[in-house]
């Protein structure tokens, strides 16, 4: 018995549209969308009568897929809540980018929230903590030559 990889990271949000277009400007590719129900997904996600709507987006190179999940029903009654890096539980995504500055800048035009500005960590990487729509975190790493 053997783990082979990580298949992909699931994204429970309220606004799909919202967050889809947000990771399609930020650069990720659309690979599929569906809705899926039935008995099967209740016992899959020990919810009942649940409903979703989904987005599957891959990154340029196909090795990351990230799966966007809106629960149609049952939703959750607590809404966004705004986590902080330090907060318990799977907190951020990180993404090896290109050109950190300018995917910084052009994120920030389209309302994306960062941390702080870009920091040089022992002149190997640039790093930065950005804020997406709900709250979902992305750290972005460029590694310096």
């Amino acid at each position: 018995m053997k783990i082979h990889r990580i298949d992909h990271i699931g994204i429970n949000v309220n606004d799909l549209a919202a967050a889809k277009a947000f990771f399609v400007e930020f650069g990720l590719e659309v690979h599929g969308e569906w809705e899926a129900e039935g008995a099967w997904l209740d016992v899959i996600v020990g919810l009942e009568n649940v409903k979703t709507s989904c987005v599957a987006l891959r990154s340029p190179d196909g090795q990351t897929w990230l799966e966007l999940v809106q629960y149609i029903h049952p939703t959750d009654e607590n809404g966004v809540q705004q986590t902080h890096s330090n907060t318990l539980g799977i907190r951020h995504i990180c993404f090896a980018v290109d050109d950190i500055e300018a995917i910084v800048d052009k994120m920030k035009k389209k309302g994306m929230e960062a941390f702080s500005e870009i920091q040089n960590y022992k002149d190997i990487y640039k790093m930065c903590y950005v804020r997406g729509p709900e709250g979902i975190i992305l750290e972005l790493a460029e590694r310096i030559n």
